[in-house]
């Protein structure tokens, strides 16, 4: 099962070079009917408008990210090499379009790994900019496991489809909260439940796919405001029947996300 989360991974980061969220869209189902009941299969998700997720972001080396302050983003481990000084990675923000010539484009300048990180749980990581773009909202991060359920939301801008090209507009979806015994049943001992929160439909056809790594999944908080609860992390394919996306539990890694961001 580990060879099939570093499959996974690897298909993320390789379509066209530089791929993104494939996100679709659902309606509220609880985790108990989960496993049997999801609308029809959207791969592709639907197109988000401009400015309804302006945290949103989009990293040259083939992975999504979220602006968490208004100079860093939080990504996956997996989407980098390692910790230290980085001028290598631009920054994609702004637009939903990217060829909008409306687009900001920012280099990075350090780049700040999970400590501990080898390839299974722990997969955060975090991007500083060369400025901050002060201009767009950032994204609050769960620092408690109390929104890890219900209807989550994912969107950017990978494959629509397993093995396709990353999507120019910025697409959103809603998956469903898959428990943890379910998607150990899945992923058996390839999954970290203390690490990683899953969801998904048990019937497949929708999912984040290749691209999607380090991407957010968000919902609402009991204030109405967007909270990141997960980052795309890895999963068997794309949209594969019995097979749920994994994401980073956010919440189990606030407190380290945040000391770590104060560092950089």
């Amino acid at each position: 099962m580990q060879n099939n989360r570093l499959v996974r991974a690897l298909r993320k980061l390789a379509a066209a070079g530089a791929v993104a969220l494939a996100p679709l869209s659902l309606q509220p189902v609880s985790a108990a009917t989960a496993a049997t009941a999801a609308p029809a299969p959207i791969v592709g998700g639907t197109r988000a408008v401009q400015g309804e997720f302006p945290w949103m972001v989009k990293l040259s080396v083939g992975c999504g990210g979220s602006l968490i302050t208004p100079q860093i983003v939080l990504t996956a481990a997996h989407c980098v090499s390692g910790s230290g000084d980085n001028t290598r990675i631009t920054v994609t923000a702004g637009v939903v379009d990217l060829r909008s010539p409306d687009a900001v484009k920012v280099r990075s300048t350090k780049v700040l790994r999970a400590p501990g990180y080898y390839g299974r749980g722990k997969d955060w990581a975090l991007v500083k900019l060369a400025s901050p773009l002060a201009s767009l909202p950032t994204l609050k991060i769960a620092d408690t496991p109390a929104y890890d359920e219900g209807v989550f939301t994912v969107a950017g801008w990978g494959a629509a489809r397993e093995g396709g090209a990353q999507q120019r507009h910025l697409l959103k979806a809603e998956v469903p909260f898959v428990p943890d015994a379910a998607c150990r049943a899945a992923y058996g001992s390839a999954l970290v439940p203390s690490e990683e929160i899953c969801a998904g439909y048990g019937q497949g056809g929708i999912d984040a796919c290749q691209g999607d790594s380090g991407g957010p999944m968000f919902r609402k908080d009991d204030d109405g405001a967007w909270i990141q609860v997960g980052i795309v992390s890895w999963g068997e394919g794309c949209a594969r029947p019995g097979y749920p996306g994994v994401y980073t539990e956010v919440s189990a890694f606030a407190a380290a996300i945040k000391a770590a961001a104060a560092t950089l």
